[in-house]
């Protein structure tokens, strides 16, 4: 079978959830057997988001290979299981950067480099996927990040334009937009719905498929309308209610037969739907999960999506533990040795977030001593593990002045330190330790336990420093051990005081390698230690 391409666009306001639509997407497919894959063009001109502000764009999400990206390959990781690369997040700042470059080279032949044919063919080049020839996969489904109209995102909506009439039945447009609930009118208006659509016909291409985002049911007789407006099948119109949980959008999707709508449009005979058996097991179990289990979050970006791979991780692993997960976000800035008590009050268990610079560090090393000394499961991610470490330096080891060398370059105990082959690069984000790398376990500790007795563990990273080994004999005489190892270069992954209830710090991002189906086993023993 010829390998079918799905665009998803949207209209109306940005938010709406193209992520979630295009990961729901792909778990249907593929709970039909098909092999999918999804990937995420965004408009921006940063080559990826790793320089970018969490405020401006929530958490900068890390692929096996190393490259930094957008937070929705968090969600088609979560949703379908499959391993994203950086060929799946790709910026216009990518597009315009191979562009610029190739022209440089000559490849041009001296020609004038034009939004068209140039920079549309290399987006085209890159939608299909031609750089991965050697992949087999039956669907290849595309989000384009930002709304319909805007400026930058004109030339990805003429490569699909240009790619619909090149591909035929083999290409579908699915195109997501608002319908708001006007409260003074008691009306739901499908106005900005039909104005989406004609914007969207306008740059040549007619949607097959519409999903409505919504606040409140739509009847069918608002559906028939859109559907007559928009020139879409009725049957191809879906609507996309909130719910409770982001889970559970695949099965309304499947219950509305989008992915019966998809496979008719492309001439796929659509057969019986799938069961979806242990998607259904694990909603289940989080519709029946009554408990709660309060978690503290200490970090320092005051936003839903700064950490949002961390929140989905401790939501899964709650819900296998069958207990819903209470994230309480503690703002690391506002933390002081007088309040951290107040702050913390009730948390079951503690999480001291990863980031980048100076801004609300003491906070941090605060939380870890308090939950060190009185015992509170705690999870150090990242910079929350380097925070940790300082901690016990400063507190158990007896040096007052220890601290980590990207926070003070003068400071005599630089228990975290930069990495020798890193510190003659300047360029930002061309000095980071990124993507997966082998961690080896010590038997008999807690990590080893949790992650079923393996030895050999590959998880990701993203950060310039590391534990400086110089220290390590006097961090394992005062009981904070050392117990996962990178083998090639002889860097501590895990720390953790066996001791403790439970008081473990990573150097990589397990979040980053949670999934639905695959709970993260540090994620599963860190909940079960806090019930």
């Amino acid at each position: 079978m010829d390998t079918k391409y799905i665009f998803v666009t949207g209209g109306v306001v940005s938010s709406l959830g193209k992520g979630i639509i295009s990961a729901s997407i792909g778990r249907l497919l593929q709970a039909r057997g098909y092999k999918v894959t999804i990937q995420k063009f965004d408009p921006y001109i940063n080559i990826d988001p790793g320089t970018l502000n969490p405020y401006e764009h929530g958490e900068c999400y890390v692929t096996d290979d190393g490259f930094e990206t957008d937070l929705d390959l968090g969600h088609y990781e979560r949703f379908t299981g499959i391993h994203t690369t950086r060929n799946n997040s790709i910026t216009t700042g990518r597009i315009y950067k191979t562009v610029i470059d190739r022209e440089r080279h000559g490849d041009y032949l001296g020609k004038t480099i034009q939004v068209v044919p140039h920079i549309t063919d290399e987006i085209k080049r890159r939608m299909l996927r031609e750089d991965e020839k050697d992949e087999q996969l039956d669907f290849v489904i595309t989000e384009v990040g930002g709304t319909i109209g805007d400026i930058e995102s004109a030339p990805f909506m003429e490569a699909i334009r240009q790619l619909r009439w090149q591909l035929g039945r083999n290409a579908v447009c699915v195109h997501l937009t608002y319908v708001p609930y006007l409260k003074a009118a008691d009306e739901l208006k499908t106005k900005p719905t039909q104005h989406s659509v004609k914007e969207l016909q306008g740059m040549g291409i007619q949607p097959d498929i519409l999903v409505l985002r919504t606040e409140r049911h739509l009847d069918d007789h608002l559906r028939m309308k859109v559907a007559s407006f928009c020139n879409v099948d009725l049957e191809c119109v879906v609507q996309s209610e909130d719910m409770p949980s982001i889970y559970e959008v695949p099965v309304t999707m499947q219950r509305q037969g989008l992915d019966a709508a998809i496979l008719r449009k492309i001439g796929i005979p659509v057969g019986e739907t799938p069961e979806m058996k242990s998607w259904h097991e694990f909603l289940d179990k989080q519709h029946n999960a009554k408990r709660e289990v309060h978690i503290g979050l200490v970090g320092k970006y005051d936003l839903q999506d700064a950490y949002k791979s961390i929140r989905e991780s401790l939501n899964i692993a709650g819900i296998y533990n069958d207990v819903k997960a209470q994230i309480h976000f503690v703002n690391s800035e506002e933390v002081t040795s007088q309040n951290i008590a107040e702050k913390l009050e009730g948390m079951a268990g503690v999480v001291i977030c990863p980031g980048f610079g100076t801004r609300g560090i003491e906070g941090k090393i605060i939380a870890a001593e308090y939950t060190r000394t009185h015992d509170i499961p705690t999870f150090g991610i990242c910079l929350g593990m380097q925070m940790m470490v300082i901690e016990f330096a400063r507190n158990v080891l007896g040096y007052k002045d220890a601290n980590s060398s990207e926070m003070d370059e003068k400071t005599p105990h630089n228990v975290i330190d930069i990495m020798e082959e890193q510190k003659n690069i300047t360029q930002m984000g061309g000095t980071m330790r990124l993507g997966a790398y082998d961690c080896e376990l010590k038997e008999g500790s807690r990590v080893y336990e949790a992650y079923g007795k393996e030895k050999l563990i590959r998880e990701r990273h993203r950060h310039r420093y590391e534990f400086n080994n110089a220290y390590t004999d006097e961090y394992e005489s005062k009981g904070m051990k050392c117990v996962g190892v990178n083998p090639a270069a002889n860097l501590v992954e895990i720390v953790e005081i066996p001791e403790k209830r439970w008081y473990i710090g990573t150097q990589f991002h397990p979040e980053y390698s949670s999934s639905v189906l695959n709970p993260h086993p540090l994620f599963m023993s860190f909940i079960k230690a806090c019930l």
